[in-house]
């Protein structure tokens, strides 16, 4: 684990690279792969995020749900950034550089199919990824479970108003079934799992086995996962950023500095109210993190495979994690300024 861990950057930079080789030059293993998908998710992907998760999901103690239902500031911390602020955000920064600072680079017709990408990603916060955000900060495992369900249950009713207000366009479809899979997939499996060892562990030996030596064999397994996941992400997306490196590097700008701006707000305003780091930093990766197969499968879905906006939620899905490991970073590094 402090092999990986103390060289993370050069794997993530060695792992883009083995990505977008594979894809280019064995370009019938993404093909292949990509045959294995239901609803926008990929099943590969899928299996990766288990392996990463499972070690948490092991983690939660539902005696421990209480605590959260006495002190829920944590929650409405994040309530209140992902859908409130977040979306509004994220469309004040896309149309700022897509239409002032990017115009010379930029067609207006294509800045406005941009922003229609970026939007969705705004509107659509909290990736099955923010439990491996949350596991690499030490954060509470029962209030990211808890955060999470509550997120997918303000996405069925939220989400699509927060488009059609943001876009004028009036017939945004919520596709339920990718939502309805994301959350057997990467919130009841997992957790189901986790708990059932968890009991089976404990029955055998104690809690106390279960938390200084069972946990500790899964150290390098997040670490991994999350390496193969950036091989696979990139692999897929290979050809994408081979074609349109320039106009990549300019979609990605705005939504990074949006990705630090969620994360600042949140992390900062639980810090401000004195919540322990155990929960600012899960807060901040929740925010921060976007649920790039709901974004990415109504674009498709709303403009086609072909458009723009298609390509603006891919360059997030490329963003999310060599971002979001930077985010860990800095809440690790802060962790000492909390209670």
């Amino acid at each position: 684990m402090k092999f990986f861990q103390k060289y993370l950057s050069v794997w993530v930079i060695l792992c883009i690279i083995i990505g977008v080789s594979i894809g280019h030059f064995f370009p019938m293993i993404p093909n292949i792969l990509n045959k294995f998908e239901y609803a926008g998710i990929s099943i590969p992907m899928a299996v990766l995020i288990w392996i990463m998760i499972y070690p948490m999901m092991i983690k939660v103690d539902f005696k421990s749900v209480k605590y959260i239902s006495k002190n829920p500031k944590g929650l409405f911390v994040t309530w209140i950034v992902n859908w409130l602020i977040k979306p509004f955000t994220m469309y004040g920064i896309a149309c700022l550089f897509f239409f002032v600072l990017f115009r010379a680079f930029i067609p207006v017709e294509l800045a406005t199919e941009y922003l229609a990408g970026a939007v969705l990603l705004g509107a659509a916060p909290c990736t099955a990824m923010v439990f491996v955000w949350s596991s690499l900060t030490q954060g509470n495992p029962v209030y990211t479970v808890v955060q999470v369900a509550t997120n997918d249950i303000i996405i069925l009713f939220a989400f699509g108003p927060i488009v059609k207000f943001l876009l004028g366009v009036s017939n945004v479809a919520v596709p339920f079934n990718t939502i309805f899979l994301s959350v057997v997939l990467f919130v009841v499996i997992p957790l189901v799992g986790g708990i059932i060892t968890r009991m089976a562990v404990i029955r055998k030996h104690d809690e106390n086995y279960l938390n200084q030596q069972f946990l500790n064999k899964f150290d390098s397994v997040t670490t991994i996962g999350l390496l193969l996941t950036l091989v696979l992400i990139f692999m897929f997306q290979s050809e994408v950023i081979l074609k349109n490196p320039i106009h990549i590097i300019l979609i990605a700008i705005p939504l990074i500095i949006q990705t630090f701006l969620i994360f600042g707000i949140a992390y900062v305003a639980c810090y401000l109210l004195k919540l322990p780091h155990n929960i600012a930093a899960p807060a901040g990766m929740i925010g921060a993190s976007n649920f790039f197969e709901l974004a990415v499968a109504v674009a498709i879905a709303l403009f086609g495979t072909t458009s723009e906006a298609v390509l603006a939620t891919t360059v997030g899905v490329l963003t999310e994690v060599p971002v979001m490991l930077m985010l860990v970073r800095i809440a690790n590094k802060t962790k000492g300024r909390f209670l």
